[in-house]
């Protein structure tokens, strides 16, 4: 066990932030916790760093107590990293004394610059330059080289790349991970991004109005959320009124499909999720599945809104070059592959509520 946070509350006055938070990240794990904006989690990540004390709870490292209501280790003696959202640079240095500042003066100083320079693919020949010269993916891998600088046990990243547009977003992003798995640093990423979160971590939590509500690897969050907020917020979702019909079986308007996860709890009726990825739509010469009632281009694709009969409509995405394979009015086959997950039909949808977190 490496960090471990126990049953962490916050509270600003009479506003509640969080709300018994409990975590585990293991040595050398990359943990992204998402949520929406003011759902409490950059506040947690202060908890960690030791910038805010919980009301309630312990955050404690290998063993040793960090935090709890009544006793706190400052930041800078807990041996953690951080990494704010715009980076933080001193205008005023360049690169070289910026990554140098939290080291001690000694003969290895420079060397272990020139060595975190490398770690976060830096070119040595930044050194000398002041912040306003670099662009931003460079500002924030230099921000992240002198977090590492001093070997910390654990980073923590807050919103590091909102700042940035989206490619540079992917290729800064690219780059840390690979840093990060260089070190073996202990790291804790959080973010209002599914997107990022899902590619950045190799574990992660998901964070709701102060409480988590979900957390594991990636890849099972994603494919087994345990809600259908959850399951919105993490990507397009589509929800199909249905009904179970046996064992690991659900009728809906796509047919029998099987139910790779079941958290309706025993209630019928039921709603099935599935992804749009899990769709593989064809032209049908007969009746079809469906029919395509209206197609919009949308970048260089194409979405076509399909009837499935009984006032239900779902949209579909295929590539520009494809779609005249769909014309309006016209009838087609659907393939779902990788089955359905269930939740009561009464449980609402909708992007994940903020709540009242800072």
């Amino acid at each position: 066990m490496m960090l471990q946070l126990t049953d962490v509350s916050k509270s600003f006055g009479a506003t509640t932030v969080l709300t018994d938070v409990s975590v585990a990240v293991e040595r050398g794990t990359r943990l992204a916790i998402v949520g929406a904006s003011g759902s409490g989690k950059s506040t947690l990540l202060r908890i960690i760093a030791g910038f805010e004390g919980p009301s309630t709870g312990t955050v404690s490292l290998d063993g040793r107590v960090l935090a709890n209501p009544v006793s706190t280790v400052s930041a800078h003696r807990r041996g953690i990293g951080y990494v704010a959202q715009d980076g933080a640079l001193f205008p005023h240095l360049t690169v070289r004394s910026n990554i140098a500042f939290g080291l001690r003066r000694s003969p290895g100083r420079d060397a272990r610059v020139r060595e975190v320079m490398d770690l976060t693919s830096l070119d040595l020949e930044l050194l000398d330059r002041y912040p306003h010269q670099l662009s931003g993916g460079q500002q924030q891998r230099v921000a992240l080289a002198r977090a590492l600088a001093p070997a910390p046990t654990v980073i923590l990243l807050d919103e590091p790349f909102s700042a940035l547009d989206t490619g540079l977003r992917a290729h800064t992003r690219a780059a840390m991970v690979t840093a990060l798995e260089r070190s073996g640093v202990t790291t804790i990423l959080v973010t209002h991004d599914q997107e990022e979160a899902l590619s950045f971590g190799q574990q992660l939590a998901v964070i709701s109005a102060g409480r988590l509500v979900q957390a594991g690897p990636p890849s099972e969050v994603f494919d087994a959320p345990i809600n259908a907020a959850v399951a919105e917020f993490l990507g397009t979702a589509l929800f199909l009124p249905a009904h179970t019909s046996g064992p690991a079986r659900a009728v809906c308007a796509l047919g029998e499909l099987h139910v790779r996860h079941d958290h309706s709890h025993g209630t019928e009726p039921v709603r099935a999720m599935l992804r749009p990825a899990q769709l593989h739509v064809r032209e049908s010469d007969g009746d079809g599945d469906a029919r395509v009632v209206a197609a919009r281009q949308n970048g260089s694709a194409v979405e076509l809104d399909l009837s499935l009969g009984d006032g239900f409509t779902l949209t579909h995405r295929v590539p520009l070059y494809d779609a005249h394979r769909f014309p309006a009015g016209g009838a087609v086959a659907i393939r779902v592959d990788g089955g359905v997950v269930l939740y009561p039909a009464a449980t609402a949808s909708g992007t994940l509520g903020a709540g009242v977190a800072r």
